[in-house]
């Protein structure tokens, strides 16, 4: 286990044996401090990754991974734990038959391939209050329910559920978003986009966005009063709620669109 000081916190750092690991799988387990505004990102390739807020009020995360797979080796799959200025990036790396290795970095950097590898790497992560999640996956379902700050979700094929009460973005290309705002304040950008899925949002009765909306086959439906710019059409919507201001873009291509009026 390793410490290091990142500002005015102490972050641990290091790989902790559950229990034995039994035929065909293996777990992990990382915990340790982040300050407010820091990142935890998971990045994975073959495999769900589920997150809830963290029970502690101290600012502990959480990060357990299991990794399970029915031709291929599971311990040929590594979980590292990358720590940088803007907090903590842990990866399943897979192993290359490529002559390149496979390298856990932060945000898109590094490389994350796999060639007929079937290990399913499962994670189970819990969010402190003010840190911002970030998952990514390719073949995987992402959860992330209750986050107390701001929330970014990637797949490929998979589908996106999102609750949080700061920004949120989310997008897959086989998959569903469905996504619920604790807040409409706020400046920064909301992006919601899929190819072959539906998105439905929940947000506050008192949000002010500039939204964009467009589908092929499908319909795009809002319990919330428009002012429209342009042209109003089932496929296309382009207008603003309550003020303006902050953008709010939904897109898909075979599925439809819902704005749902939730909580203030």
């Amino acid at each position: 286990m390793k410490v290091q000081r990142i500002g005015s916190v102490l972050v641990f750092s290091g790989l902790l044996a559950l229990s034995q690991p039994s035929a065909g799988a293996q777990d992990f387990h990382w915990a340790g401090l982040l300050a407010s505004g820091q990142t935890l990102e998971i990045k994975g390739v073959n495999g769900a990754i589920d997150a809830a807020a963290a029970a502690s009020t101290g600012g502990e995360a959480d990060v357990v991974a299991a990794k399970r797979g029915h031709r291929s080796d599971p311990n040929q799959v590594e979980i590292k734990v990358v720590k940088h200025s803007a907090g903590i990036t842990i990866c399943a790396v897979y192993p290359s038959r490529s002559g390149r290795a496979n390298d856990c970095q932060p945000g898109e950097g590094g490389r994350m391939e796999t060639h007929d590898n079937d290990v399913d790497v499962h994670f189970v992560v819990k969010v402190p209050a003010g840190v911002r999640f970030v998952a990514r996956t390719v073949n995987g379902n992402v959860d992330a329910d209750g986050i107390g700050g701001d929330v970014e979700a990637h797949t490929v094929n998979g589908g996106i559920r999102v609750a949080a009460m700061g920004v949120a973005r989310a997008e897959t290309v086989n998959g569903s978003i469905k996504a619920s705002l604790g807040r409409g304040d706020g400046a920064e950008p909301l992006d919601f986009k899929t190819v072959n899925g539906s998105i439905a949002v929940d947000l506050p009765g008192d949000v002010n966005a500039d939204v964009r909306a467009g589908t092929v086959n499908g319909e795009i439906e809002t319990d919330f009063p428009l002012t429209v710019k342009g042209r109003l059409t089932s496929k296309h919507l382009s207008g603003t709620l309550g003020s303006g201001g902050r953008a709010l873009s939904l897109e898909t291509v075979n599925g439809s669109i819902r704005l749902r009026r939730g909580t203030s």
